[in-house]
C-alpha cells in the first residue's frame, strides 16, 4: 500500500463537541501511515450515522474516488468497521462499489485478507456484531419507552400545549403549557361544535398564537395524550390505551366527540356542504311547469350571492330559496307533540324510574365528598409528621403523591355525577315548551337531518308565490304530532 484516504467517523454530535473520539481516530490512523511509509492523500472527518452510506463527508470522498483513474489502485483507511457501516446489506453492496474502482476498504484494528476467501468469514463477523448492537441498543430503548407509557408516563418531547418536566423524585413528566394549552382546548371545543370548517378553526388558531401546521394540527386532534390518554401498542395490530399521570387538556368525552366529527360527520367542511345547507329541499320540489324536480344554486348578483332552487334544459323556473326555506320551517314549526305522546313519555320516564336514579346518584356524590374530605385530612397529618421531623422526605412526597392522584381521581367521579344529575333533570323537563315543540330549533339542525326530516315530512302542494305549503304527514306522525292552536 503505498497511498491511502482516512476515515474518520462518530455517530452524536456530543461526541464530536467533546473532541476525544475523531481526534483519536485520525491520530492513530496518521501513526499506522507513518509506520508503513503510507501517503496520505485526505482525511474525511464525519459526524453521521452509519446506518447507511447517506453521509456528506463519504460522499465526498467516493466522488474522489470515482474521479480518480480506474487504472489506479485506491486504499481507504478506518480504525475499525463499524467506522465504515452499521448494516450489513449496505456494507456488502459498498464493498462491491468500491471494488469497481479498484478501491479497498480496510481496518486497522480488524484487518482481512481479501485475498484469502475464508477471511470474508470475519469479515461478516466483524460487520453483523455493530448492526446486532444498534439492533439491540433500538430494541432497548422501544421497550424502555413502552415500560414508561405503561406507567403512564409521556416519554420523549412533550406535543405542542405541553412542556416537558423533571419532577422531584428525578422521573420525566409533562404538563400544560400556556398560552398553547389554553388554544387547544378552544379548537377541540369548536371542532366538537361541528359549525365552522376545520381550516377555519386552525386559521383563528394561528392568529390567536398556536404555531403549527394543517397537518400538524389535525395529528393534535388526534393526539389521545390532550385527554389525558397514552396509546401503547400491543403488536402490529392492537394498541392499548393508558391513562396518563398528566394533567389533561381536554375530557375524554371531548376527544371522542372530536373523533366523531373529524371521521362521520365532517358535514361542514367544503363548500358543497355549504351549498346543501342552502338547499335542503332540494329533490323534494316540483317544477309547476313541467312537473320535473327543482335543483338549487347560487346566482352571483353585483353586491353578492342569491340562491335559488330552479328547473333546467330551458324552463325558466326560479324561487328564492332562502324565502322557501323559510315556509317551510314556519310550517314545521306549527307541529307539536301531541297530548298522548307526552303522557306516552311520561309513562316511559316513569318505568326508568329517574327518582331512584336520582336518589342513588345523590348518595354517591356525598360519599365521594366524604372521601374527598378524608384524603385532604391524611395530607395535611402527613405534612404534620413532616414537619415534626417523624416523617421522611421520600415518605411524605410518595404519600402526597398518591393523595394527590387520588383527590384528582375522585373529583373526576363527582363531576361524571354531577353531569348525570344534569341528565336525569332534562328528562324530567318533558313538558317543558322547548321539547314539546320539537321543531323550534330546526334551523340549528345539521344538513344531513334537516334533509332526512324532510323526507319525513315532506312539502306538498307548494304555491311559490305566496309560499303556502302543506306537510305530508303520514298516519304514525299523525297520532304522535299535532298543529299548535294560536
Amino acid at each position: 500500500m503505498k497511498s491511502a484516504y482516512l476515515y474518520v467517523r462518530v455517530s452524536t454530535d456530543e461526541q464530536k463537541r467533546k473532541g476525544y473520539s475523531l481526534p483519536e481516530q485520525e491520530y492513530r490512523l496518521l501513526k499506522y501511515c507513518k509506520y508503513y511509509n503510507i501517503e496520505v492523500k485526505g482525511i474525511y472527518r464525519e459526524d453521521f450515522s452509519a446506518k447507511n452510506f447517506n453521509r456528506p463527508e463519504w460522499k465526498q470522498l467516493f466522488s474522489e474516488i470515482k474521479k480518480k483513474s480506474s487504472g489506479e489502485e485506491k486504499n481507504i483507511l478506518f480504525i475499525k468497521w463499524d467506522r465504515f457501516s452499521r448494516n450489513v446489506e449496505y456494507a456488502y453492496e459498498m464493498i462491491g462499489k468500491l471494488r469497481k474502482y479498484k478501491t479497498t476498504a480496510k481496518a486497522i484494528d480488524q484487518p482481512i485478507d481479501f485475498s484469502v476467501p475464508e477471511s470474508t468469514v470475519m469479515l461478516a463477523v466483524y460487520l453483523a456484531v455493530p448492526e446486532a448492537e444498534n439492533t439491540r441498543r433500538a430494541q432497548n430503548t422501544a421497550n424502555g419507552i413502552r415500560r414508561a407509557k405503561l406507567m403512564g408516563r409521556y416519554p420523549g418531547k412533550a406535543p405542542l400545549g405541553f412542556i416537558n418536566l423533571t419532577l422531584m423524585d428525578g422521573k420525566k413528566a409533562i404538563a400544560p403549557k400556556e398560552p398553547e394549552a389554553e388554544i387547544i382546548k378552544w379548537a377541540f371545543c369548536q371542532v366538537a361544535k361541528n359549525v365552522h370548517k376545520i381550516s377555519e378553526i386552525m386559521k383563528i388558531a394561528n392568529d390567536k398564537g398556536l404555531i403549527c401546521s394543517r397537518s400538524h394540527f389535525f395529528r393534535i386532534l388526534h393526539n389521545p395524550v390532550y385527554c389525558g390518554l397514552i396509546s401503547v401498542k400491543l403488536n402490529s395490530s392492537e394498541e392499548q390505551m393508558i391513562k396518563g399521570l398528566h394533567e389533561p387538556l381536554i375530557s375524554e368525552s371531548l376527544f371522542y366527540q372530536v373523533q366523531s366529527v373529524i371521521n362521520t360527520k365532517r358535514k361542514i367542511t367544503a363548500k358543497r356542504d355549504d351549498l346543501q345547507s342552502l338547499f335542503f329541499l332540494r329533490g323534494f320540489l316540483i317544477c309547476p311547469v313541467c312537473d320535473r324536480k327543482l335543483g338549487g344554486s347560487v346566482s352571483k348578483g353585483r353586491s353578492k350571492k342569491y340562491p335559488y332552487y330552479h328547473c333546467r334544459d330551458g324552463c325558466r323556473t326560479r324561487i328564492d330559496a332562502i324565502f322557501l326555506n323559510d315556509c317551510y320551517q314556519n310550517k314545521l314549526q306549527q307541529l307539536i307533540l301531541s297530548n298522548n305522546a307526552i303522557e306516552l313519555f311520561k309513562n316511559i320516564l316513569e318505568d326508568q324510574n329517574i327518582k331512584t336514579e336520582k336518589a342513588s346518584c345523590l348518595y354517591a356524590q356525598k360519599v365521594l365528598g366524604r372521601k374527598i374530605k378524608e384524603e385532604e385530612l391524611t395530607l395535611s397529618r402527613g405534612r404534620k409528621l413532616f414537619i415534626a421531623g417523624i416523617l421522611k422526605i421520600d415518605d411524605y412526597n410518595e404519600l402526597k403523591k398518591e393523595n394527590q392522584v387520588s383527590i384528582k381521581n375522585l373529583k373526576k367521579e363527582a363531576s361524571d355525577i354531577v353531569v348525570k344529575l344534569k341528565a336525569i333533570d332534562k328528562k324530567n323537563q318533558i313538558e317543558d315548551k322547548a321539547l314539546v315543540e320539537i321543531f323550534q330549533r330546526f334551523s340549528e339542525f345539521d344538513t344531513s337531518d334537516k334533509r332526512y326530516l324532510v323526507n319525513l315530512i315532506p312539502p306538498t302542494d307548494v304555491d311559490f308565490k305566496t309560499g303556502a305549503l302543506s306537510l305530508d304527514l303520514n298516519q304514525a306522525f299523525s297520532k304522535i304530532l299535532s298543529k299548535k292552536s294560536n
